[in-house]
């Protein structure tokens, strides 16, 4: 494994939700807090940023072109090309106390996100997920953080963060169907490890988990047990997402001051930066979003 280092100096207050495209050789990050969509060439070092009218917490890239993104009020279409939003659904409307926080596409083109509140750091949030044919549903409530997702390669198990008890479930997972099952703890991060944020899975069904506040990434056996830790030159890395022409990279999100007003912060020099590794094996590749 090489060494980590900065790729971008981003400055994002709080950077997250990385995407890579295989389709452009490009990484798609946000900055929440910032208001803004990246997208950082590592071939060129060209960083394109889009600034959106309210805080933008995840998104997936479109198969007919543009995004589904996760803003404040709900989940909207984005053209990339005109900058335009189209609003879709904001199944909590009804509720100023939260936002969209983590998401992903799945293998079959369904876009899940789930919430968390502003400042009510109780379990009301939940866990969505939105389909092609423009349905969506809750599939998970009483959650405090909805965080990190992810699937196995053999598209069986769905694995969720929820920060704020500091867990990582695993579900079972019906692919055809897009339902879940047989929640059960997959990791218990200690406290003084961090907060586990966004997370990805790669080739070999290992976990990568970014754990906010706690300077790592750590990498998770399929039975939940620590593999390696890396540590980070930030103390706020936030998700990870493999990258590059072989998904060989792996890309660390992060967020700097004022990215969490949650415990003491020790400035350092890239902080809300993007950064990267090659930790000797392999991700998988990411999904469109089929509606």
């Amino acid at each position: 494994m090489d060494a980590v280092r900065c790729v971008l100096d981003a400055g994002c207050t709080l950077g997250e939700g990385p995407v890579w495209d295989g389709r452009e050789q490009a990484l798609y990050f946000t900055d929440i807090l910032g208001k803004t969509l990246n997208r950082f060439d590592p071939a060129s070092s060209e960083h394109k940023v889009w600034a959106l009218p309210e805080h933008i917490s995840c998104f997936g890239l479109r198969a007919a072109g543009g995004a589904v993104v996760a803003l404040r009020t709900g989940i909207h279409f984005f053209d990339l090309e005109a900058g335009a939003l189209t609003p879709w659904v904001d199944p909590e409307e009804a509720d100023p106390r939260t936002r969209f926080s983590d998401g992903k596409v799945d293998r079959q083109g369904r876009f899940w996100a789930g919430t968390m509140p502003y400042t009510d750091f109780s379990p009301i949030c939940s866990l969505y997920r939105f389909d092609p044919d423009r349905s969506w549903r809750k599939m998970q409530d009483g959650l405090i953080i909805a965080n990190g997702i992810g699937w196995s390669p053999d598209g069986r198990t769905m694995y969720h963060t929820d920060s704020l008890v500091w867990r990582i479930y695993a579900y079972d997972f019906e692919a055809v169907s897009g339902t879940i099952s047989n929640r059960r703890v997959f990791v218990e991060v200690p406290k003084e490890h961090g907060v586990p944020d966004g997370l990805t899975v790669d080739a070999e069904s290992c976990v990568w988990s970014a754990q906010f506040d706690g300077w790592r990434v750590v990498r998770y056996t399929p039975e939940g047990a620590i593999e390696r830790t890396v540590m980070m030159p930030v103390q706020r890395p936030t998700s990870c997402m493999f990258g590059g022409p072989d998904l060989d990279v792996l890309y660390v999100t992060s967020g700097g001051r004022g990215a969490s007003e949650r415990g003491e912060f020790r400035q350092s020099p890239h902080d809300g930066g993007l950064f990267a590794f090659s930790p000797g094996v392999r991700g998988l590749p990411e999904t469109r979003f089929a509606g």
